[in-house]
């Protein structure tokens, strides 16, 4: 006798609910995974994941370092024939990663991310030395980059000390408003 799990579409279900996309409409064309940028550095492939959201494969769906390389340049959601915002459900896998406790696959992302949004929330944009800076530092590779930097400043690409924005008090707001929906 077959037996079906009852509990076999909550992974699909909870996406929709979190992201408003129906998983269900991915047809495994693979257009995703062809015009996706990124493809050749992730470890499942985007169509992949769908598919493991689609199949109620939780740790291999959030387990994947591809949600956390995705660059959210949103060419698979143009690309989808059924209308699917690929990069939100990405997005929402990665949020879903965090909060149900799942190593992230890609490690340092996280903390990247962190210390890019920490950047906006002091000084209203990114300050993209001391991102980088803070990044190497806090794993454990001070001097990573440092050949990189006299070029980098000599070209004009960024800047020695961080800008801060005219409308800074606008960002905290934001900020302070989005707290309840950040974690950590």
């Amino acid at each position: 006798m077959l037996r079906v799990d009852e509990r076999v579409h909550d992974l699909k279900d909870e996406m929709r609910r979190l992201s408003g996309e129906d998983l269900a409409k991915c047809i495994q064309c693979g257009k995703c995974t062809a015009g996706c940028p990124i493809a050749p550095d992730m470890d499942v492939m985007p169509n992949q994941v769908m598919r493991y959201l689609q199949l109620n494969a939780e740790e291999k769906a959030l387990g994947a370092a591809s949600i956390w390389v995705c660059a959210s340049c949103t060419t698979c959601s143009v690309r989808c024939p059924e209308g699917i915002d690929v990069a939100r459900v990405m997005n929402q896998a990665r949020k879903l990663c965090v909060e149900r406790g799942y190593r992230p696959g890609e490690g340092r992302v996280p903390l990247f991310n962190r210390l890019f949004v920490d950047s906006i929330r002091r000084g209203g944009r990114v300050h993209e030395l001391g991102v980088v800076m803070r990044f190497n530092a806090l794993t454990l590779n001070p001097m990573k980059d440092i050949g990189l930097l006299p070029r980098i400043l000599q070209k004009g690409k960024i800047s020695l000390l961080p800008h801060r924005i005219k409308g800074l008090q606008a960002i905290r707001r934001l900020f302070a408003k989005s707290k309840r929906f950040i974690k950590g």
